[in-house]
């Protein structure tokens, strides 16, 4: 697939990187020289230096055999003009990044698509809502919805307390008469190897589970797991950048007490002025004297949002030192990851990996609708819908040449989410939630063309 990238900031970079991983081939625009001998030192890719909105250059990159054409610069006007002229020299899909969200709320009102924008995506509206899911899911340090939660992800790490460890994934199957929940990835503690679990599995202390839920099965788990999902009403967020202003309003507006630490003075005044409903404060959050007059001790979750992935770590672990339950902090540097769930940090938020997911289903084949990467494993979640022509179709699940690297964590048919076993057939229309490491994601994508 030809994939040609406007903009060689932190997402356009981290886009392309993980785009060549895929052995695709990208071309990377950018005015910025610097910007661009970094991206070409790096990565094998193709680099054209000039503005993306000149249509000499954009004939340079070879607009006309494009497959994908991805504006991510940092300004939204840009990105939009830029994937209008894309679309009219023959790009054959187009996805503008956006900053102001009510272009997504009224995308199908105004028309994008007749204008040749065929996705929009704002990396920082993917975070607010990631942000949201994990308070929904308190216990869980890594939350994802399919078919409006008809189906869920979430991720924990077995403590001493969990009841099955020692036991094997069939073995705690047993424990509930129906089952709602099935372990679809492991990562042993301690190591970086990501192992898709089967029935004689066992689980171990320390181990980072992922697992697919239907409704029910997360409080399955946190009972297996020993674990309180705790309902989560006050909430101090840390920067009030976009990411924190989106989260702030979404979550005043249904119902949770927030309490907004901002460094910038007139910033902070600006977010007071228009969100009523939340206590603005003017403070960069790092006084821990400040925490304490705010009563950080009786808050329920502690948000680090603001642009300095060191700031918000270490503002989580001044959090967790003082009683807090929850807390989640936006990291730009994907080395961190290890580090922070190792010290403690319940839910990391990168906004890179999340607008690559987002765009990542376009470059998968077969009915791709969704998909997610698993933080820190190497693995992916697929979600496809599955067609009459499809592989899988009118198959019971154990009658499918399934790579072992594979596993089916469940299927949503007409809006319900069901775990699926071996016995299971699979219909045309099914959504079916597959998760695999990335070494046979294209054997799993030939079953669902």
């Amino acid at each position: 697939m030809k994939i040609i990238i406007a903009g060689a900031g932190e997402v356009g970079f981290h886009l392309a990187k993980l785009l060549s991983y895929e052995s695709q081939e990208i071309t990377l625009i950018d005015p910025n020289k610097k910007s661009l001998a970094h991206a070409d030192n790096q990565l094998d890719i193709r680099v054209v230096k000039g503005d993306a909105t000149s249509i000499a250059i954009l004939k340079e990159a070879r607009i006309d055999s494009c497959d994908l054409f991805i504006a991510v610069t940092s300004s939204e006007t840009t990105n939009i003009t830029i994937c209008v002229l894309a679309k009219q020299l023959g790009a054959k899909r187009t996805i503008a990044r956006i900053s102001n969200t009510e272009f997504i709320r009224y995308k199908d009102e105004v028309g994008f698509t007749k204008f040749g924008i065929d996705e929009l995506i704002s990396p920082e509206a993917l975070a607010a809502s990631e942000i949201e899911l994990s308070l929904k899911q308190s216990s869980f340090n890594e939350t994802y919805e399919f078919e409006q939660g008809a189906l869920s992800m979430a991720g924990l790490t077995l403590s001493r307390s969990a009841t099955f460890v020692g036991k094997t994934v069939k073995e705690a199957a047993e424990v509930f008469p129906e089952i709602h929940f099935v372990p679809i990835a492991i990562q042993r503690f301690g190591t970086q190897y990501t192992t898709i679990p089967r029935g004689d599995t066992v689980f171990k202390r320390g181990d980072n589970v992922v697992f697919i839920t239907s409704e029910g099965g997360a409080e399955e788990l946190c009972k297996l797991s020993g674990k309180v999902n705790r309902e989560i009403k006050d909430v101090m967020i840390l920067g009030g950048g976009q990411i924190g202003f989106k989260t702030a309003r979404d979550l005043s507006a249904k119902g949770f007490n927030v309490k907004l630490l901002e460094g910038n003075r007139d910033r902070a005044f600006d977010i007071a002025d228009v969100l009523t409903k939340v206590l603005v404060i003017n403070s960069d959050g790092r006084n821990a004297d400040l925490l304490d007059e705010e009563n950080i001790a009786d808050m329920d979750a502690f948000i680090a949002v603001g642009p300095n992935s060191e700031t918000n770590i270490m503002s989580c672990l001044v959090a967790k030192s003082k009683g807090v339950k929850k807390t989640i902090a936006l990291v730009e540097n994907m080395d961190y990851f290890d580090l922070s769930h190792s010290i403690g940090i319940d839910t990391l938020i990168n906004k890179k990996l999340l607008a690559a997911n987002n765009i990542f289903r376009y470059i998968r084949r077969g009915e791709v609708v969704a998909m997610t990467k698993l933080s820190n494993l190497n693995a992916e979640l697929l979600e496809f819908e599955v067609k009459s022509s499809s592989a899988v179709c009118n198959k019971a699940i154990k009658s499918i040449d399934f790579p072992r690297s594979a596993i089916i964590g469940g299927v949503v048919r007409n809006g319900v989410g069901m775990i699926a076993l071996g016995s299971f057939k699979i219909q045309a229309g099914d959504r079916v939630v597959v998760c695999c490491l990335l070494k046979s994601i294209k054997s799993v994508e030939k079953l669902f063309i």
